[in-house]
């Protein structure tokens, strides 16, 4: 099984650099020919991602729903603490199963990571 980690900075509106980061996810955890063990970590503007109530796909958005997949399928996802601080997400309610990390954790996925990957 792989290990991968995806570091997302991008804000989640105004490019496609999430969107397109979250379907190179999906995609990842939908190999059938090798598992993969799959760690996203958000910062920058990334973090508003987390928060849920977001539009859905059928109005334009997606991206939580696409968030709400990929922690079913067993990936995990978590927001730089520093950034979500920053922006006054910390505190907010987030979507199920995504969770506040700090760069310690960010550090050991990239460790322990076989790939790592930005957007």
């Amino acid at each position: 099984m792989q290990k991968i980690l995806m570091i997302v900075h991008a804000p989640p509106y105004g490019s496609e650099r999430v969107l397109s980061a979250l379907r190179l996810a999906t995609a990842l955890v939908a190999q059938e020919d090798e598992r993969v063990d799959l760690a996203i970590f958000m910062m920058s503007d990334a973090v508003t991602a987390g928060l849920p109530k977001q539009a859905a796909a059928e109005s334009g958005g997606g991206l939580q729903q696409m968030i709400e997949h990929l922690l079913g399928q067993g990936a995990s996802v978590r927001l730089c603490r520093t950034c979500a601080v920053a922006r006054g997400v910390a505190e907010l309610e987030l979507i199920p199963g995504v969770a506040i990390g700090t760069l310690v954790d960010m550090a050991a996925a990239a460790v322990e990571a076989d790939k790592v990957i930005t957007f």
